[in-house]
């Protein structure tokens, strides 16, 4: 009776995401479009890729590559510090992100990388395999959830399509990293312009560089500061001048390039009381566990395991 009534409601919804709303916003959206806009000179232009195909083609695997990021399970290494340059983090945390079709659950893990109760663990699989459950399932809850995310989705998508009149890119040049010839571009805001929204108000307010890998035509790397201040949330809140955002991001599967480190330093007041973030994050250990249907199985299969008697040592 007691499942019976938990499957008549949706269980809690995991977090969407495991960043910040404004980090997903500037790494995520920021710096793409423009490419198919870029006013690089001619003799320095890229000489491989035309921009506007380039242009396309990065669009393209930077949507793909948020799709398949919902099935992966990763791990995230938090370091939290009181300020950019120090050199030791105030805070570490470690979770296991784990895709559930409408958003990530996180499970907390020791410092180690392994969980740090057994039984804590498997009370957290157990919630995982409920909620995975659930959204196999097809009711009008679970349509409901999905369509949510997907208006998420598409607002990000949205947000994107927006930056093609709000940058102007430069091609600066190439450089390696590891084996792979990385594209550097400068990106500067546009200053015929007009924003269309509060969130594209903040299109004026940055400037960065972008690397892209030229074989894969992936985003690599994102370096961008915030060159005045701006207002989110209604204007109960402002980010200053000076704050910065950096995302890396490598293939951690063939053909699958994704998040391995992000750093945030952001200064800023909310409600007039002021906040500083400076966090870094990274990402490792990826692994394939498909939609909730399938991955469902993959966390029967290790709750089977830990139910399994082992043998005396």
């Amino acid at each position: 009776m007691a499942f019976a009534f938990y499957a008549l409601r949706a269980p809690k919804s995991p977090s969407s995401r495991p960043y910040p709303a404004l980090a997903g916003l500037f790494v995520l959206l920021l710096f793409l479009q423009s490419l198919n806009s870029s006013q690089e000179n001619p003799a320095r232009a890229a000489p491989t890729v035309a921009g506007s195909d380039l242009f396309h083609q990065v669009i393209e695997n930077q949507k793909r590559s948020e799709i398949l990021l919902d099935q992966y399970e990763r791990t995230q290494r938090l370091e939290k510090r009181r300020s950019g340059s120090d050199a030791d983090p105030l805070e570490t945390q470690l979770w296991l992100l784990y895709p559930v079709g409408t958003g990530v659950d996180k499970i907390a893990l020791a410092p180690d990388g392994k969980p740090p109760n057994p039984e804590v663990y498997r009370s957290d699989l157990e919630k995982l395999e409920k909620y995975l459950t659930w959204a196999s399932e097809d009711g009008s809850s679970q349509k409901d959830a999905y369509a949510r995310a997907a208006r998420k989705r598409k607002e990000r998508f949205d947000l994107l399509q927006a930056t093609h009149q709000a940058f102007i890119f430069t091609f600066e040049g190439k450089e390696t990293r590891a084996d792979r010839r990385l594209l550097r571009y400068r990106l500067t805001p546009n200053p015929a312009y007009r924003p269309t929204s509060r969130n594209t108000v903040l299109f004026k307010r940055v400037s960065g560089t972008i690397w892209i890998d030229e074989q894969a035509s992936q985003l690599a790397k994102v370096d961008g500061s915030v060159t005045d201040d701006f207002s989110i949330g209604l204007f109960l809140a402002k980010v200053y001048k000076g704050s910065h955002f950096m995302q890396e991001r490598y293939e951690v599967a063939p053909g699958v390039w994704q998040p391995t480190f992000e750093q945030y330093d952001f200064d800023g007041r909310k409600f007039m009381v002021p906040f500083s973030i400076h966090e870094r994050t990274f990402y490792f250990d990826y692994k394939l566990v498909g939609p909730p249907k399938a991955a469902l199985k993959v966390v029967r299969e290790e709750l089977s395991n830990l139910l399994a008697p082992h043998p005396p040592a």
